[in-house]
């Protein structure tokens, strides 16, 4: 039997765990589980949780690490503080415990600063990047938003340091500010809003000022080796409403290749990638899985497990997904277990 334990996750890890415990070989896992919320639908996949403690950095990881050695768990898959698990990770080989995260620190530093990981990758013909800024005051967002728009391109920005769609919104200068409000609550926000938001500080979080990126995207979950080394790697469109194409794109194969020979990111990752003027060009590269991983999985490709068993050193041998195939997704009703059944530590 293998303890495996998520911390904090996105709300499909549900279905990660459940692809784990089915898994074909006849494995036995247990999961453990801890979150801040115990009644967060991750933790009804598991057979032992916790309630995490509101605390960061060091302390963060010395509660991880007494999880992990009180519960003798095996393997440790981190979302949360995934940076401070990776640099005190000798602390879990100390206790036996195996992390799926990537141990290149300045690597994942790199990835979750995006103005930082973008230098880092321009100029490696690894992936097309867009065009962008980095603006820290009022000024300079103008000024960048000046040149994209000579440069032909519509506007967006987001934080260097934001996970998922936090903080994005495009500009446009033709919206109505009466309509805005007796609309959907939309991502679209005119240069002169923007500008006198930010004009209230002298100095602001940093914001990729960017060119915008106007066709398909696309998310390119990928598993690979302790080493890095490409065993699949699952490109997925977002179609119309709740659809999903898994797309075969040579291109996109490519590009994962080259991102995994670059970047040896092991186990699991995400690349995301939209296309402007036919080119797939750089949105973000996620060292963990995706929070849509469960509809690439339907190509035949149990991503979670494999990644599990990379990481216990099991082999793990080359996968071709099957692709052209189109998905969607529903609500699916789970009766939640009772505290008594599921223990919340405090």
């Amino acid at each position: 039997m293998t303890n495996i334990y998520f911390n904090r996750w996105f709300s499909t890890v549900y279905h990660y765990m459940n692809m784990i415990r089915d898994n074909p070989d006849g494995q036995q896992f247990t999961f453990y589980g801890t979150h801040s919320d115990p009644g967060h639908i991750s933790l009804q996949a598991c057979e032992v949780t916790e309630r995490e403690p509101a605390v960061k950095g060091k302390e963060y990881v010395d509660f991880a690490v007494d999880f992990c050695r009180r519960h003798r768990i095996d393997v440790f898959v981190p979302r949360l503080n995934m940076l401070d698990i990776a640099k005190e990770i000798h602390r879990f080989d100390e206790i036996g415990t195996k992390v799926m995260v990537c141990r290149d620190t300045e690597l994942l530093e790199r990835m979750m600063d995006k103005d930082r990981f973008y230098e880092a990758m321009a100029d490696t013909g690894v992936v097309p990047l867009p065009e962008y800024y980095v603006a820290e005051t009022a000024e300079q967002f103008e000024a960048a938003c000046e040149r994209l728009e000579r440069n032909g391109h519509r506007v967006c920005f987001k934080p260097t340091n934001a996970e998922g769609g936090m903080g994005f919104r495009i500009i446009d200068n033709a919206i109505d500010p009466l309509q805005s409000l007796y609309g959907w609550v939309g991502l679209s926000i005119s240069f002169e809003q923007a500008y006198a938001a930010l004009s209230t500080v002298e100095r602001f979080p940093k914001l990729m000022v960017m060119e915008l990126l106007e066709e398909d995207e696309y998310s390119i979950d990928c598993i690979s080796d302790a080493q890095g080394q490409l065993i699949a790697a699952i490109p997925r469109r977002k179609s119309s409403g709740r659809i999903y194409v898994m797309d075969d794109k040579p291109e996109l194969a490519e590009i994962a290749r080259r991102t995994a020979e670059y970047c040896r990111i092991p186990f699991a990752f995400n690349i995301q990638v939209k296309y402007n003027k036919g080119v797939p060009k750089l949105l973000e590269i996620n060292p963990r899985m995706s929070g849509g991983l469960y509809l690439a999985c339907l190509t035949g490709v149990n991503v979670p497990y494999l990644a599990v068993k990379a990481l216990l050193g099991q082999p793990v041998e080359p996968v071709v997904p099957r692709l052209g195939i189109r998905a969607s997704y529903l609500e699916w009703p789970v009766l939640m277990k009772d505290h008594e059944e599921l223990p919340i530590k405090n």
